[in-house]
């Protein structure tokens, strides 16, 4: 087998089509999480705490002066961006959660799905017959 057909059975598996499937929709579905978390949780707990803006949240490692946007204080040198961490850190959650919550009712669609076991055919008479006989000729 060539090395074109080889690859070419592989890429054209559907386990391979479905990866790939899975990686693009995944990708659009952290964009929109991360407008969720963005846009609309982190202003609302911006404005419980108190008008906290976690994304300009740093540490000046480069001696860039207080009060700087993170922006402008990564232009002047490294900064250790704590803010953006806890957004990103929040972000993980929140998909991990919607994922859990994807997988747990996937599960129990397929629990729901799964037909019974259908009960087991009768025994044959002749079956039956013949173990009785055996039976009866091991008890003498």
């Amino acid at each position: 087998m060539s090395f074109t057909s080889e690859f070419k059975e592989f890429a054209l598996k559907g386990n391979v089509m479905d990866l790939a499937v899975g990686v693009i929709i995944g990708g659009a579905f952290g964009k929109i999480v991360d407008s969720v978390v963005g846009d609309l949780i982190m202003p609302i707990v911006s404005k419980i705490f108190g008008g906290l803006d976690f994304t300009n949240y740093y540490i000046g490692l480069a001696g860039q002066a207080a009060g700087l946007t993170l922006v402008e204080a990564k232009k002047l040198g490294a900064v250790f961006a704590y803010g953006s961490f806890i957004t990103i850190l929040l972000n993980f959650i929140i998909l991990a959660f919607i994922i859990f919550m994807m997988v747990k009712q996937m599960n129990r669609l397929k629990r729901e799905a799964a037909p019974a076991p259908a009960p087991p055919a009768p025994t044959p008479e002749d079956v039956v017959l013949l173990r009785e006989i055996r039976d009866a000729l091991k008890a003498r």
